[in-house]
């Protein structure tokens, strides 16, 4: 069953030092006056009489007045990118668009929590735009877009429309969470990030321990192709079983190397969502 995370906050940082007035809980790359204690500087680059600093002028051996000059701290706009192409319909251990949903429910909260903004967009073979939420510090209207991706359909063909959702998300970085099982042509996985790079994206790699503990060593195994290719029956025998999992070894292993110039390393979420488990992700790559 997919969780929630036991309530838990994602703890994330991004990459970048952000700007603009107003206050957030991120370090900036401008100085304010709230914030972490920076350094001094000389009175007539900061001309800001409410924080000179008596010390540090009474030391400086030429005389001049010494301003505290502090670091701001800025928002970000946070932003789940969620993949309804028709193979996130499978369900195995764990519903895989529930799994979505719970990672958005859990973004949405802990980015509103903290004044960040979080926003919400969706494509299979096109941009969803009954699903698209701009970035919003609302956290009902941004929790209740997180909690439509659970009942969204997946009929799509392809994830084409993930090039549209990143021309979307033009202009000053953002943080990126692409959902997806990423079962795409690696070019297409390739323009996504490359469309991607101006910002800090974490690609969260839907997997189900079912794909690979679920299948027999030998026996007659029904699968259903959810691209539209239709079920079929095959005998499974330990060599295709073990040619089965190498290949799905392989995809991923191609998956990290795709990422390496543009994003993240990829955080792989099987079964139930787990906040503190994308926190320490996140907080050491």
């Amino acid at each position: 069953m997919s969780g929630s995370g036991d309530g838990a906050d994602i703890v994330y940082r991004p990459r970048w030092r952000p700007g603009g007035h107003r206050i957030g809980a991120h370090r900036g790359r401008d100085a304010g006056g709230l914030g972490t204690f920076r350094d001094t500087v000389n009175f007539l680059r900061l001309p800001d009489a409410r924080r000179i600093d008596i010390r540090a002028s009474l030391r400086d051996p030429f005389e001049g007045v010494a301003v505290r000059r502090f670091e701001a701290r800025s928002p970000v706009e946070t932003y789940a990118l969620i993949d309804l192409s028709a193979s996130m319909r499978f369900r195995g251990r764990a519903d895989r668009l529930g799994l979505a949903a719970a990672l958005c429910t859990g973004l949405a909260r802990s980015a509103t929590r903290i004044g960040d903004g979080f926003g919400v967009m969706a494509a299979d073979g096109a941009f969803r735009d009954e699903l698209y939420l701009p970035a919003t510090r609302h956290r009902a209207a941004a929790t209740l877009a997180a909690a439509r991706i659970g009942d969204a359909a997946c009929a799509g063909t392809s994830a084409e429309g993930m090039m549209e959702a990143a021309r979307r998300l033009a202009g000053r970085p953002k943080l990126v969470f692409l959902v997806s099982d990423f079962r795409w042509p690696a070019a297409l996985v390739t323009q996504v990030f490359s469309a991607l790079a101006l910002h800090d994206v974490t690609p969260v790699l839907l997997a189900d321990t079912a794909e690979d503990d679920g299948l027999p060593a030998f026996g007659l195994v029904e699968l259903d192709d959810l691209e539209g290719a239709g079920r079929r029956l095959v005998l499974l025998r330990p060599s295709l079983r073990r040619r089965w999992r190498e290949r799905e070894a392989a995809r991923i292993e191609t998956l990290r190397s795709l990422c390496a110039p543009f994003t993240r390393p990829p955080f792989r979420l099987a079964d139930r969502f787990d906040a503190e488990a994308l926190t320490r992700h996140l907080l050491t790559t």
